[in-house]
């Protein structure tokens, strides 16, 4: 059940929540990022460094992770990639994508990307925030425990 991060865009504060997890449980992560990423000095972590091509990353990821394995991402498509394999991906805000859900959320991805691109709106994401780290880690502290008694 090993973990894997969708590094390019993830927040440092989520990282190291998944890292000290990590540490505690044994569970196996990867960061996969078009960049090199930095890890800490634990065995059980490591990172892959995909080329600069387009979805290179999250392609990768998808090529590799099993239904065992959480994914953690941002990233609305990959996550629609993954969850009609089957493989649970988590956003760094808490949510768990799931078939129930992915459709809207890509809807309105798309959406917001049609109205940026008309000038309609602008920016990106609601900044980071002390209740979406905790969010986030109350959601992996749900699944690594799920896992471990499931």
């Amino acid at each position: 059940m090993p973990i894997w991060i969708d590094a390019d865009a993830c927040p440092a504060p989520v990282k190291a929540i998944v890292f000290r997890a990590s540490q505690r449980v044994r569970i196996p992560v990867t960061l996969v990022a078009n960049q090199k990423a930095q890890t800490p000095p634990f065995p059980l972590i490591k990172a892959v460094q995909v080329n600069q091509g387009f979805n290179a990353a999250d392609d990768y990821i998808v090529a590799h992770a099993t239904a065992s394995d959480l994914v953690i991402t941002a990233d609305i498509p990959l996550a629609a990639r993954l969850v009609a394999q089957g493989i649970p991906a988590l956003n760094p805000r808490g949510e768990l994508y799931t078939a129930d859900n992915i459709q809207e959320r890509l809807a309105l991805r798309n959406l917001k990307e049609e109205l940026r691109s008309a000038g309609s709106i602008t920016g990106g994401p609601a900044p980071y925030h002390d209740r979406d780290k905790q969010a986030f880690a109350n959601s992996l502290d749900r699944w690594l425990t799920q896992r471990r008694t499931g």
